[in-house]
């Protein structure tokens, strides 16, 4: 009889402590890291192209901005095409009627501000004067204040040679600016001229079944991002006009160019209405008096609740409208990345980059957002 050797504990042991190489992948603690290594990957990854994109912004700005402005000039050029108008010259007419708006208004400011500015900084001098009188007055522990030292001090660096030479040394950041300029408008008419074939370009090393998400994409991403800028910018247009009525009606300087930066501002959301019309006020005070700055204040609280309240609803669609914390995110980011620009990109890309995930498997396909009325 062969008698059975039974195992030592020693070796039950040893058995259980080296496990297969294949199942500390494939427990539950595996699947964990297994997945933790590839969210790890992603973001090393993400990081590279943001930092790689960062470096070229002034390559990648001018084709972000191409590609937005294009988007919300996709309807009349595809109005014009239809009539019968070729490619090429649709997007001449776009491209040269929108730089003729954009050149008139710049050279109504120019002229505002030649105009204006001697009477602004009479009247600047003035009203700053009569703020550190009226605040004097004030029960507040403002006697040991040098108020006027102060304001000796401010009118002294504005003077100096420290300040020219800033403002000289900005020469290169202008350089950059006029370069990406240009640059944007280069893009913009090709994308006006060869958007969609540009893009039906880029969808040819997929399958059919790549190809029909390509479209589903190119399709939603136009939409969103044309129905995003032609709405922002009826809002922002309301605001601008009934800001600059009121500012022209008291008689405040400058009231054109203030109205413009608040046609401007009003494409960074949340933030953007409330920094143009703290400026608005800032002018109205120094130059007429806190009276008229008081209503200046109200009324840009009126229109930035007529905004919220009857313009977002009726002239943006439901579709694009982001969660106020997403804004906030999508603007922090914006603007660590790409300063004001990069504010102004962060939240339509953001609202893209949604609706794209929507319909990415065909699923949310006949929800495409619509653009606004």
């Amino acid at each position: 009889m062969f008698s059975r050797r039974r195992a030592t504990p020693e070796s039950a042991l040893t058995t259980q402590v080296v496990p297969k190489v294949e199942k500390l992948w494939t427990d539950r603690l595996g699947v964990v890291s297994t997945r933790s290594l590839q969210v790890l990957i992603a973001i090393a990854l993400a990081t590279i192209v943001v930092y790689a994109l960062v470096q070229l912004r002034i390559a990648v700005i001018p084709v972000l901005l191409a590609v937005i402005i294009a988007a919300a000039f996709s309807p009349l050029v595809m109005w014009m095409r239809r009539r019968g108008v070729p490619s090429m010259l649709a997007a001449w007419i776009a491209l040269i009627g929108s730089l003729l708006v954009l050149g008139g208004v710049i050279t109504a400011i120019v002229f505002a501000v030649r105009s204006q500015w001697d009477s602004l900084w009479e009247q600047a001098q003035s009203g700053f004067d009569q703020l550190l009188e009226w605040l004097q007055t004030l029960p507040l522990p403002l006697d040991e204040f040098d108020f006027e030292g102060l304001q000796t001090d401010v009118i002294d660096f504005v003077t100096s040679s420290q300040f020219g030479t800033g403002a000289v040394s900005s020469a290169v950041a202008v350089g950059e600016f006029v370069a990406g300029f240009l640059l944007f408008i280069v893009i913009l008419f090709f994308f006006l001229k060869d958007g969609d074939a540009i893009w039906r370009f880029l969808m040819r090393p997929f399958d059919r079944h790549g190809r029909d998400r390509g479209e589903r994409i190119g399709r939603t991403a136009v939409t969103t991002l044309g129905g995003y800028v032609r709405g922002t910018a009826i809002i922002a247009a309301v605001d601008a006009i009934a800001i600059g009525i009121a500012l022209a009606i008291m008689q405040v300087p400058l009231a054109l160019p203030l109205a413009v930066i608040v046609f401007v501002a009003a494409f960074v959301p949340i933030v953007g209405a409330t920094v143009a019309g703290a400026l608005a006020a800032l002018v109205a005070l120094v130059a007429n008096g806190p009276v008229v700055a008081l209503i200046v204040i109200i009324v840009v609280i009126g229109v930035n609740q007529l905004e919220g309240n009857l313009l977002q609803p009726v002239v943006m669609a439901q579709s694009l409208k982001l969660h106020p914390l997403v804004i906030l995110l999508a603007l922090s980011a914006g603007t660590i990345l790409g300063g004001i620009v990069g504010a102004v990109l962060s939240v339509p890309i953001a609202a893209t980059a949604w609706a794209i995930v929507k319909v990415w498997d065909g699923s949310g396909a006949g929800a495409t957002p619509r653009a606004p009325v």
